[in-house]
């Protein structure tokens, strides 16, 4: 019978040859799944001989890694700012540079203490909730489309328990959809920003995730015309209206908010010196 030590060491390797990145915090994090082991355990009890059953269970989620299926999905659940998140197939795994988006827009609310707030495109509810739980006072809204979305948005904000949120289901392209809303003090969205021709060439597991929460249409910029267009005339004047977006997207983007009659356009790099976000205002 192997050893807790020899499991964890061939769940490693498989997906070292497999051509995973990161294969020792990817079988890190699945033997914990198994096993119910965190990386301090899993070392003091390397030398114990290992549950058949949960290394059969390790080597199905292998097995499942290497076919392609993302980590996060295998997982169940993947933190956010703090705070894990329900995750499944049919909808967008919160990424890390999405953190950049949420601070940026606690930070240009720093002076409201009840702020209303819309997520567009809201997903898991990443940004939302976690701008919820920053200012108790608010009014939050995390609007989604996609049906499986909306159903672990849903998920997640049961799971979380704050009282200051809601989830609304709605079409940010239709113009209709944005007539209930009105003077709110930001609009936060990580719309699709994908070009549709690029979405063949992602990676394996990325295009695991919903195409809808990927495609921005021809240019990218689908949802960046709907937002200037249709949802900041539902801001408040002096309202903030804050945006993640790809590479090479945020000059693209700010022209549309400044033909919006958006102003105080600004932008934010991500760890990688990339402008990841942008920000405008509505005239006072």
């Amino acid at each position: 019978m192997s050893t807790v030590g020899e499991v964890y060491r061939e769940g490693r390797r498989a997906l070292f040859d497999a051509g995973i990145d990161g294969p020792d915090f990817e079988a890190g994090c699945l033997f914990q799944k198994a096993f119910g082991l965190d990386r301090q355990e899993r070392i003091l009890r390397s030398a114990q001989a290992a549950d058949p059953v949960k290394t059969e269970q390790l080597r199905g989620f292998l097995r499942e890694r290497i076919n392609g299926r993302p980590l996060q999905y295998i997982l169940g659940e993947w933190p956010f700012c703090g705070r894990n998140l329900l995750v499944g197939e049919g909808v967008l795994i919160p990424r890390e540079e999405t953190e950049l988006l949420v601070g940026t827009a606690a930070e240009l609310l720093e002076d409201s203490s009840e702020p209303e707030i819309l997520d567009l495109c809201s997903g898991t509810g990443a940004v939302a909730l976690t701008l919820a739980a920053r200012f108790p006072g608010a009014k939050v809204g995390a609007a989604e489309w996609l049906e499986p979305a909306f159903h672990y948005l849903n998920l997640n904000l049961e799971r979380q328990g704050l009282s200051n949120i809601r989830a609304v289901r709605l079409d940010v392209l239709n113009p209709a959809s944005a007539e209930r809303f009105r003077d709110l003090d930001c609009i936060v969205s990580n719309p699709p920003y994908v070009r549709a021709e690029e979405l063949p060439g992602l990676q394996p597991e990325v295009r695991r995730e919903p195409r809808e929460a990927l495609d921005g249409g021809e240019d990218g910029l689908d949802f960046y015309r709907a937002i200037a267009k249709i949802w900041a005339p539902r801001l408040r004047p002096g309202g903030v209206l804050c945006v993640e977006c790809g590479e090479d997207q945020a000059r693209r983007v700010a022209a549309l908010f400044a033909d919006a009659g958006l102003s105080e356009i600004r932008f934010y790099k991500d760890f990688n010196n990339i402008d990841r976000v942008v920000s405008a205002r509505k005239a006072r």
